[in-house]
């Protein structure tokens, strides 16, 4: 099919923006005017949404940055994408990412609805100094997709333009193929993939979950990576690039289990092109799926994994890394991308958690604190009744709460499957019996420092 199309604002067009249908790429002349030919079975066209521009929505709040594809009375599809400029300069700019909301039932809706929505809206309201946009990142639903109204209606509460990630559990689980497994996604979001811009920053959203009858595997078809090649070609060396998608692509979480059976489903088989799609670039991969917190350094890439926003599937405050629930905050100004992560219902400046001496059974003698966003930037130091004694050791081991919450057969109630994991980001320091105090600091990459307490006896 022939597509023809105009990107304009007003009655001037817009030269030099992209156009695909997932499979090529088109890019407007001085006049606004674009021209494809369609493949058989695309369902859309987007537009990779330049910077400077509003972003527009449909009326749950979620972007809307495509067209669906077709064709009229002469057999071609005519298209016009109406843009509007940005009321406030989006060179700096906040991005929220939302991993696993994973809402199954009307418990967790409520949940989802009373606790995350009015944090990420008072939050967005206090950091005023640039818009924000959101990311959902995969595993909106828990396989019920008659609840994504709900997710959209919380969305709407959000009060800022949203992007969504497929999840695992956002497929049509009774699809014959990877590609009608994205049906009903695609209803209610469009494309499981694009693109678009917010000031200097290349923002593009991937499909990575490959589903077939029975189950699936992190996976990017080539369908897909073909049409990220030829839109990164619009890209210039040296700008900045996030990727969003739902499973990581080299989680640590394999290891840490010693269940080398996982790989297929918490890691990225072919990742390796992608990593050198991006070689050009100052990239970051945001990602979900593992429920857990993780920074992974490779190169001129970082890899983001964020904790929950249902935690351990809704059954309590914390992921079963002791991560609470949350999400991840981005903070942009201009080609610097900052990154925090914000723990639902608590402050920003809270990002730890303090243990007192002997919370775990191998370290008796030892204070843990459990650094939840800690990175390999981060320096983590402990005083004792204010004196300071240097830094902590960081063990992998299990969260003193989780092991209360999660551990045991019967625990938790509402899954009982659930269970505390092996983590890299507790920090142990062995404190005087004569201490009645101690004090963590940990002061990230950026130089922000937190502090963290317990009274000890």
């Amino acid at each position: 099919m022939r597509v023809r199309g105009r990107v304009a604002e007003g009655a001037r067009g817009i030269g030099g923006v992209a156009v695909s249908d997932g499979l090529d790429v088109a890019v407007t002349g001085a006049d606004g005017e674009f021209e494809l030919i369609s493949h058989s079975g695309r369902r859309f066209v987007f537009v990779s949404w330049p910077a400077g521009y509003e972003l527009p929505r449909n009326v749950p709040g979620t972007a809307r940055i495509h067209a669906p594809l077709e064709a009229g009375p002469n057999g071609e599809a005519s298209l016009l994408f109406q843009l509007a400029p940005s009321r406030q300069s989006d060179e700096n700019h906040y991005c929220f990412l939302l991993a696993d909301p994973q809402t199954e039932d009307r418990y967790e809706v409520e949940r989802f609805l009373n606790e995350t929505v009015p944090d990420v809206r008072e939050l967005s309201r206090r950091l005023s100094d640039g818009p924000p946009l959101g990311i959902g990142c995969g595993d909106l639903m828990f396989d019920d997709l008659t609840l994504f109204p709900e997710y959209e209606k919380a969305v709407h509460r959000m009060e800022m333009p949203f992007f969504q990630v497929v999840g695992n559990h956002d497929l049509d689980l009774g699809a014959s193929t990877h590609e009608e497994s994205t049906r009903t996604f695609q209803g209610h979001f469009g494309p499981d993939y694009y693109s678009f811009n917010r000031g200097a920053v290349h923002y593009v959203v991937l499909n990575d979950v490959f589903y077939f009858s029975g189950g699936y595997i992190g996976y990017l078809g080539k369908e897909q990576l073909d049409w990220l090649e030829a839109d990164l070609r619009l890209v210039e060396p040296g700008r900045p690039v996030v990727v969003a998608l739902h499973i990581p692509l080299a989680s640590s979480s394999v290891t840490r289990s010693q269940e080398p059976g996982r790989r297929l489903t918490t890691m990225v088989q072919n990742r390796q092109r992608l990593h050198r799609l991006l070689e050009p670039y100052p990239a970051h991969v945001l990602a979900g799926h593992t429920h857990e917190c993780e920074h992974v350094f490779e190169g001129n890439l970082v890899e983001h994994i964020h904790g929950a926003v249902c935690g351990a599937w809704w059954t309590g405050p914390i992921c079963y890394d002791g991560t609470p629930n949350g999400y991840g905050v981005y903070e942009v100004r201009g080609e610097e991308i900052r990154w925090k992560y914000k723990a639902t219902g608590r402050p920003l400046e809270e990002q730890m958690s303090v243990y007192a001496r002997g919370a775990d059974p191998s370290a008796p003698q030892e204070v843990v604190a459990n650094v939840w966003n800690w990175d390999p930037g981060w320096a983590v130091v402990w005083y004792e009744d204010g004196e300071r004694r240097g830094a902590m050791s960081r063990r992998r081991g299990s969260d003193p709460l989780s092991t209360e919450l999660h551990a045991g057969a019967e625990l938790p109630q509402r899954r009982p499957w659930v269970d505390p994991v092996q983590v890299d980001h507790l920090f142990y320091a062995p404190v005087s019996a004569q201490t009645r105090e101690v004090r963590v600091e940990a002061t990230d990459r950026f130089g922000q420092t937190y502090t963290g307490s317990v009274r000890l006896g």
